[in-house]
């Protein structure tokens, strides 16, 4: 089990949708796991190095098949990398590579276990980075030194990286990195396709540059991503190399014109540090990102290994539908501010249990995606499933057929506890369940969830309330939000 507290969400308020709920949550965040995956993707058999598979191949890549190595004519074989959860996808490197490994680096999130036997781990800051990425990023460009063309180096980037990899250009101190990207990400609520363009030009590793120290060996760059959808929007191999901004092994594709643009789109041009705006306004050319051509001349293969079909939403809603909830998809790619999103999911949940409309119950209503908290100057411990759910608590009040809940994928909802200390004890949440009588828990025990929302506090509150869902870690996919609707409300129920 990856939930790990199923029996207290379970036990309290409307538990036969509670447990249903435990268990939908629970099929996807088992299928949240890139292990499988990468075992199938990376084989070793009979003294051969086989690395391929028609699930993970984005659509239209020039080099299609297995590729085949002769590991007696293979010079070393390293496996470096970055993202939240990255170690589930080094440990199975590891497992199949074993004694012919060389060694590796990859750099995970502060909290995250350390998994790994062969291959060195650094923890840093996310979504905030600090001096565990920049001794990570150094410590992967230390062994990408000496590289030959008889080497494999594997690479792996996932939801995280852009802050994980961070190793400051010359003149741009880490400091000046944190407030710019605390004051777009954190204060100002900027999505990453907004904040990318700037921190990709602030730094020698993102924004593809990593690929140009893999020179001349083979690399094999995994993306724990679905090959037809990067981010957002339809995907394949165009949107992987022509239309990127956050898979930092792989070219990327905005200007420092972008960057200033971005800047002042947010209104925080003036605000970021001066060192930031004078970089930005040099433009150096020899500073630019990696683009297509340049990267399309090295030796490359990229594998996506999170496809459509064997991902968290399928996993979740076959699920659903063995436990008798139709199963319905409201937003394969849901951006926006969580709490607001919560009150409108929660909102036509309770449309569905009093009209029948849009849908007839049992149902299940699942949505996908990357919510957003802007903080402004709070600094409660929270994240954005939490506030998704507990907001959600508000608008189905009463409600006997109604269950809420949403997790991220890795188990690690939000900052949690890296702004705030915690001394209660409580665990860094992936979600939170609610249901119909949450709101009446919450006032016999005095939590105002109104008041913890407005502090973006929503931890604390999720927890006391037997409500928050603490899992264990894994890699980053997004969101994964479900609305059960177990039947239609008696008409004296309103």
């Amino acid at each position: 089990m990856r939930i790990l507290n199923a029996e207290r969400l379970a036990a309290h308020g409307n538990t036969p949708g509670r447990r249903a709920m435990v268990e939908i949550l629970e099929a996807g965040l088992q299928a949240a796991d890139p292990y499988p995956n990468t075992r199938k993707l990376v084989r070793v058999e009979h003294g051969k190095l086989i690395v391929g598979g028609s699930d993970f191949e984005p659509s239209g890549t020039p080099n299609r098949g297995e590729q085949v190595f002769d590991l007696a004519s293979v010079g070393r074989i390293l496996v470096v990398g970055a993202a939240k959860g990255v170690q589930r996808v080094a440990k199975a490197l590891e497992d199949v590579l074993g004694d012919r490994l060389s060694g590796g680096h990859v750099i995970d999130k502060i909290g995250s276990p350390l998994i790994l036997e062969r291959i060195g781990v650094t923890l840093g800051g996310h979504p905030v980075p600090d001096q565990g990425c920049i001794r990570g990023s150094k410590r992967i460009l230390e062994l990408l030194q000496g590289l030959h063309k008889e080497d494999i180096v594997f690479t792996i980037a996932g939801n995280g990286v852009s802050s994980l990899l961070t190793l400051p250009v010359p003149g741009v101190s880490l400091e000046d990195v944190r407030q710019t990207t605390y004051m777009m990400q954190i204060e100002r609520g900027a999505p990453t396709v907004d904040l990318n363009p700037i921190r990709n030009h602030l730094d020698l590793m993102k924004g593809g540059r990593i690929s140009r120290y893999l020179q001349p060996a083979t690399a094999i760059h995994i993306v724990a991503v679905d090959p037809e959808r990067a981010s957002s929007g339809e995907g394949g191999y165009d949107k992987l190399v022509r239309k990127n901004i956050w898979l930092h092994t792989l070219p990327e594709c905005s200007t420092f014109a972008d960057a200033v643009a971005m800047l002042k789109k947010w209104d925080a041009w003036e605000a970021v540090p001066a060192t930031v705006r004078a970089h930005l306004l040099r433009a150096d050319p020899a500073g630019e990102t990696v683009k297509v051509a340049e990267f399309e001349r090295t030796r490359f293969r990229i594998f996506a290994i999170m496809p459509k079909q064997l991902s968290m939403l399928p996993a979740a809603q076959a699920k659903a539908a063995a436990l008798g909830f139709t199963p319905y998809t409201l937003c394969t790619w849901l951006q926006c501010e969580a709490a607001p999103a919560g009150t409108v999911v929660a909102q036509i949940a309770r449309s569905v249990e009093r009209e029948g409309l849009p849908f007839a119950p049992p149902c299940a209503l699942f949505s996908n995606g990357e919510l957003l908290v802007t903080v402004g100057k709070e600094n409660g411990i929270g994240g954005r499933n939490q506030e998704y759910a507990l907001s959600a608590a508000l608008a189905i009040a009463g409600s006997k057929n109604v269950i809420v809940g949403a997790v991220d994928s890795d188990g690690n909802d939000g900052p949690g506890g890296q702004f705030v200390a915690d001394g209660e004890g409580i665990p860094t949440l992936a979600g939170g369940i609610v249901d119909g009588e949450t709101a009446a828990e919450a006032l016999a025990v005095g939590v105002d969830i109104r008041a913890e929302l407005r502090r973006h506090n929503a931890t604390p509150a999720l927890w006391r309330l037997d409500s928050g869902v603490h899992a264990t870690y894994n890699i980053s996919l997004n969101d994964l939000g479900v609305t059960l609707v177990q039947g239609r409300a008696n008409t004296e129920e309103g």
